[in-house]
């Protein structure tokens, strides 16, 4: 039987990947598309909880991402769809990676040194959320940081918080966590610049925005880790394995 768990958090992301997204129903899959940008990354299908698609699904799936000139993909918890992975491996599609999904409660959050010469700020005003998109940019080394700086529009109401790490007044580091949805919110796009790794920025800034989506009733708080000494980082911070997330495309 499926958790609450589970569910709640596989509900919260097909909610929120369809929010600023065009979306299209194709059988058992909510695919959702990001009209200005082809990234893989951002364009991608949810399975339904529980499905067992056909391969006339996975066929027509694969279709429709073909028609816009996308990269058929999916990106869904293994244990809210555990007989989807197969039939989609076997209508063409390979495998990824799989992330863990981590989650932090009230109860397992754990406070992080003080770090000497480093404010942690909520940014507010659209410069100060430009500035933290920017250095965002910077840190996961976009070809062109200065592109797509204007922040959305929950991001300048502070429904998403954000969060901006200075060093005397020069950004090194940001993040954000999203609108809390059913007590749920996902913390997202921590980067540090490169020169300011290792210092235990990110893991400050995963504090402050996890504290934060705490004290506004978040209690299932999570993020998927990346690659490297992610996972340990969070781990740092309270957070603790919950589920997978699987990642398929088809290349």
């Amino acid at each position: 039987m499926l958790s609450e768990t589970i569910r709640s958090l596989q509900s919260y992301i097909r909610t929120t990947a369809a929010k600023f997204r065009e979306t299209e129903r194709i059988g058992p899959f909510l695919a959702t598309y990001y009209l200005e940008a082809s990234s893989p990354f951002l364009n991608y299908a949810i399975p339904d909880d529980g499905v067992v698609p056909t391969s006339d699904d996975v066929a027509a799936l694969t279709e429709a991402f073909r028609k816009r000139g996308l990269t058929p993909r999916l990106e869904f918890l293994t244990e809210a769809v555990p007989a989807a992975e197969a039939v989609l491996v076997e209508g063409g599609y390979t495998l990824e990676r799989r992330v863990p999904l981590m989650i932090c409660t009230p109860e397992q959050i754990v406070e992080q040194p003080k770090l000497a010469g480093i404010t942690l700020v909520t940014p507010k005003t659209v410069d100060e959320l430009r500035m933290m998109i920017r250095v965002q940019n910077l840190a996961f080394g976009e070809t062109d940081p200065d592109q797509h700086l204007d922040p959305s529009p929950d991001q300048l109401s502070g429904e998403t918080i954000s969060v901006l790490a200075l060093d005397d007044g020069k950004p090194v580091g940001g993040g954000v966590a999203t609108p809390i949805l059913d007590g749920a919110t996902e913390v997202a796009g921590i980067g540090v610049i490169e020169e300011y790794r290792s210092r235990g920025i990110a893991a400050a800034m995963t504090e402050y925005l996890t504290r934060e989506a705490h004290a506004r009733g978040g209690h299932s708080v999570f993020l998927t880790p990346g690659a490297g000494q992610a996972e340990r980082v969070y781990g740092r911070v309270g957070f603790k394995t919950a589920a997978e997330c699987v990642h398929l495309s088809v290349v």
